[in-house]
């Protein structure tokens, strides 16, 4: 089998699988499981064997035309290079992780072979955006994750939470999608093509007309998609899908597709300084922002998104500083150990019983009942915070160096300011990321909660594939130095200025949440709970701050009092409510957008049905007059038919008289 025909069939037998769990789910439940596990399970054995042909040599190019359009031919275009290849090989890997996890997670929900079918949908779509090598086809995977997405978020669609959050997550991607499609066309229309290879041909040899007004549009759609500030809001709210879901939009997918996008076309957006700088201040914003809000969330799914959205900030300001292998590198390592987080956290809720216990400040007892997460949890998060040797030490530093490489003015064409942007937010970043995985860890793992009953053993479905998850979390970062040919050819192995920089900070992060941890512990051992609450809560500020629900009602209890060993309230301080709420960034848009639309809505409608609807109900009351005169005038009656005829006659006699009479005289 060549590479072609294996990379053509990656995404198609999920796609098939899909649509055969779509029609025969509900009718042949016995094959619902397979018809979920084994198509995307050989998707992921051919995403492999695409990888080890590819082996990081030439890309391989091949493509055939769909149809003549008049203009700019669409073509099924197959591009694989190195990035493609491996990117491929996380969606496979982690799409059957999340497939196998589910037959346990989702064992005795009524809806599973719809939401079977809706995962390996999703998993076709984006294994078509990363082996495309055409901008429309591109679009239809795209557009295929949006719909996918909406589906499963509002899979517990009976509770408002769920409804809410996959209409907004549509309504926002798709916000980022309008200018996305315009930023398609115009690329295309200035290059001549759709073709991907033929766009960057293009731009080597003439240019492009309009480099910073194609970059930015194409940047909205990246902002949406990959949840950049200020497109950012859908991701925490999008918590309300499975468990399971969440990895797969978090890890492999719908996240992943907007960075892939922007490296496919680096030299797009490397053709304008502004869009640069842009892209960097958009990634330091998100990275700072997204790490003090999951500092102050209480749900462990909340926090893990926020987490996703400081990541994708790594990944999107190694763009703005010209290294793409630093941004794809970061982008498979957290891909690995972000699919391991959700999906153990997803262990740990199941264990409490109930998806209400998913506040961390409730929990407790859980280390020593789930040892299987305890462990690859913590490495996970270990990973997560970069510290060595795991996977997201080798990744994160290989976006800090190239942010320094920029910053001294040694990446030629990278504006100076954009380098020192990404540096120093990353090294912020690094801080507030080492804080809130260890808040997270000791919270869930050593918190002082209640214990909740033991449901026994963990199905051995979802514990297995933590550790699969595992492997890579360790070693990937290892292996990967020493792979450049699969990443542009440039090394990837981490510069000491940026490591011991990187790491010492987030050595003091975890260092500083862990004694206010301790801090907090200690005062709350010593006062009772309530007193405790009151008396460091005891500001203006208390009702809005137990107000704030920073988890969704369908699978969290706002009405738990906070934990008073919760060391982020210590270290946010004031700061801590506004994080909690996302600083707002919700409540302005609904003042600058929601409000304005509703407000807009009422004054048609009023106009509708008070000026409006009078001239027509005014057009058609004289008519309606005249026909009830008519109608009442034909009785039936032959004796008041001929007592008119006779009045008639009679009238017409006197009439004629009078005339005649007038006449003579």
């Amino acid at each position: 089998m060549t590479l072609t025909t294996t990379a053509v069939l990656a995404p198609l037998l999920p796609f098939l699988g899909a649509v055969v769990g779509l029609l025969l789910g509900r009718r042949s439940p016995g094959f619902v499981r397979p018809l979920a596990v084994l198509p995307t399970l050989a998707a992921a054995v051919l995403t492999v064997a695409v990888a080890v042909g590819q082996g990081g040599g030439p890309a391989t190019d091949v493509a055939t035309r769909l149809t003549p359009t008049g203009s700019l031919p669409v073509d099924l275009a197959l591009h694989v290079d190195g990035f493609a290849a491996l990117i491929g090989v996380l969606v496979g890997v982690v799409a059957t992780c999340v497939q196998i996890y589910s037959t346990a997670y989702l064992r005795d929900d009524p809806r599973y072979p719809s939401y079977a079918a809706l995962v390996s949908l999703f998993t076709s779509a984006m294994l078509l955006v990363v082996y495309t090598g055409d901008l429309m086809v591109l679009l239809v995977g795209w557009e295929v994750m949006g719909i996918c997405s909406y589906f499963l978020v509002g899979h517990y669609w009976e509770t408002e939470a769920a409804r809410a959050a996959s209409l907004k997550a549509f309504l926002v991607t798709k916000l980022g999608d309008v200018p996305f499609l315009f930023g398609i066309f115009a690329l295309a229309a200035d290059a001549g093509t759709f073709r991907i290879t033929g766009i960057l041909g293009h731009v080597a040899r003439d240019g492009l007309h309009h480099p910073t007004l194609i970059a930015l549009l194409l940047l909205a759609g990246v902002a949406g998609k990959s949840a950049q500030f200020p497109l950012h809001t859908w991701l925490p709210d999008a918590m309300a899908g499975p468990t399971p879901v969440s990895a797969l939009i978090h890890a492999a997918t719908m996240v992943a597709a907007g960075v892939y996008v922007v490296a496919r076309l680096l030299p797009v957006f490397a053709a304008s300084a502004a869009a640069l700088v842009v892209l960097a201040v958009m990634a330091a914003v998100t990275m700072v922002g997204s790490a003090l809000a999951a500092l102050a969330q209480d749900d462990i799914k909340r926090v893990l998104a926020y987490s996703t959205v400081g990541q994708l900030g790594y990944m999107t300001g190694a763009l703005a500083v010209g290294d793409r292998g630093a941004a794809v590198f970061h982008l498979l390592s957290h891909g690995a150990f972000k699919a391991l987080l959700f999906l153990g956290a997803g262990v740990i809720i199941h264990a409490a019983g109930t998806n209400s216990l998913a506040a961390m400040s409730r929990m407790g007892g859980l280390a020593r009942r789930i040892p299987d997460a305890f462990w690859t949890v913590t490495v996970a998060l270990l990973a997560l915070a970069a510290i060595p040797p795991f996977a997201g030490f080798f990744s994160k530093e290989a976006v800090l160096g190239a942010a320094e490489h920029a910053a001294t003015g040694h990446a030629a064409g990278i504006p100076g300011s954009a380098g020192w942007t990404v540096l120093v937010s990353g090294l912020l970043t690094a801080l507030l990321t080492a804080a809130y995985a260890t808040r997270l860890w000791l919270l869930t793992f050593r918190g002082t909660g209640p214990e909740a009953p033991d449901h026994g053993p963990q199905p051995r479905a979802m514990t297995a594939v933590l550790w699969v998850l595992f492997l890579p979390t360790v070693g990937f970062g290892l292996t990967a130095t020493f792979l450049p040919a699969w990443f542009d050819g440039r090394s990837l192995t981490p510069t000491l200025t940026t490591s011991v920089l990187g790491t010492g900070v987030a050595l003091v992060g975890g260092l500083i949440t862990y004694a206010a941890w301790r801090h907090t512990s200690a005062r709350a051992t010593r006062t009772p709970l309530g007193v405790v609450a009151v008396a460091e809560d005891a500001t203006p500020a208390l009702a809005e701050e137990l107000a704030i629900v920073t988890h969704p009602p369908a699978y969290g209890d706002a009405a738990g009092a906070p934990d008073p060993a919760d060391p982020g309230r210590l270290l946010l301080g004031p700061l801590h409510r506004h994080a909690a709420a996302g600083f707002h960034l919700d409540a302005v848009y609904s003042a600058l957008f929601v409000r304005p639309v509703r407000a807009a809505a009422e004054l048609v409608r009023f106009l509708d049905r008070a000026v409006v609807d009078t001239y027509v109900s005014g057009a058609g009351t004289a008519p309606r007059w005249l026909g009830a005169a008519v109608r009442r005038a034909q009785t039936g009656n032959v004796q008041t038919y001929l007592g008119a005829l006779l009045a008639g006659a009679l009238v017409l006699g006197v009439a004629a008289v009078l005339v005649a009479t007038g006449t003579g005289a």
